[in-house]
């Protein structure tokens, strides 16, 4: 292995880790910090170091006239949607199961791909729904009367993997004129200005006593590594990797953010969250195992 594709996967499993790490670091950060601000700031803040970066790499901050009204929907449905439906199902679920939950998203997203890309319905995509929908229904087996009485915590984050999964597909629909970590600065930046406005209408943030100096670093954390790290390293390694290389990070991600919130938020690992989490994992090994095949990489973005 070469050393550039050595560095190349260093960094894609180190944003399997930094994403992984975000599960239980945004539950903690919402234990003070409302939804919309978090989601405010977080956009905010995240779009001003991915812009200053992309300016630093010289690329270009400016889409083509044609692809912007796409651009923007990409970025409301895999960045704005995933991330604030996702805080809302964190406030009203296990840290565990919203992580398995929200890694649903590439059986859906291959769903998608089929409706909407005329993409074929081949056996390892109907594996993959299978297999997730079957690590789904055991989360719901674990605790049917909870879920029956208290359903929107999943259900938000089955609505953070569905935007998600819409998102990509929209990214995978059409080759695009901004280098990676513009389009990341785009993706994020148009998910800030809804935020904002919701933030200071709903939360009132000069209401609000300052957090804690734990919560404000972890909140920096959840900014400089997951927001735009990550975001940066993805979009501009994905486009270059082979799908199978790149999915080794994603496979971390909801098994760093299980184990972690485990043992940093008491999260019960259950036989069925255990179970859950491997059957997801295996829907994700499928539908990467076709894109591998197919050497068509999705653009992720958490």
């Amino acid at each position: 292995m070469s050393r550039d594709r050595r560095a190349a996967l260093s960094l894609v499993l180190v944003m399997g880790v930094f994403w992984g790490l975000n599960w239980p670091a945004v539950k903690f950060t919402l234990s003070e910090i409302p939804p919309w601000t978090l989601r405010a700031l977080g956009f905010g803040i995240g779009a001003i170091f991915l812009a200053m970066l992309a300016r630093r790499a010289r690329q270009s901050l400016t889409p083509a006239r044609s692809e912007r009204a796409r651009l923007i929907v990409a970025g409301l449905l895999s960045v704005f949607g995933f991330n604030v439906l996702s805080a809302f199902g964190q406030l009203l679920t296990a840290t565990t199961k919203a992580a398995i939950i929200a890694f649903t998203m590439p059986m859906w997203a291959a769903v998608f791909s089929v409706l909407f890309l005329a993409e074929s319905l081949n056996g390892a995509r109907v594996g993959s729904l299978v297999l997730g929908m079957l690590g789904l229904l055991v989360l719901v087996h674990e605790d049917v009367a909870g879920f029956l009485y208290a359903p929107l915590g999943p259900l938000f984050m089955l609505g953070a993997a569905v935007s998600w999964a819409a998102g990509t597909v929209v990214l995978k629909s059409r080759e695009w004129s901004l280098a990676p970590i513009a389009r990341a600065a785009w993706l994020v930046g148009c998910s800030a200005p809804p935020a904002v406005v919701i933030a200071l209408i709903v939360d009132r943030p000069w209401t609000l006593d300052l957090p804690t100096a734990p919560v404000l670093l972890t909140l920096a954390y959840h900014i400089v590594f997951p927001m735009v790290i990550c975001h940066a390293a993805w979009v501009s390694l994905v486009g270059r990797l082979p799908a199978s290389t790149a999915a080794i990070g994603t496979l971390l991600i909801p098994v760093v953010g299980v184990f972690s919130a485990g043992l940093l938020l008491g999260d019960a690992l259950t036989w069925q969250v255990l179970t859950a989490l491997a059957l997801v994992l295996l829907s994700i090994a499928l539908t990467f195992a076709w894109s591998a095949e197919r050497s068509a990489a999705p653009d992720i973005v958490d």
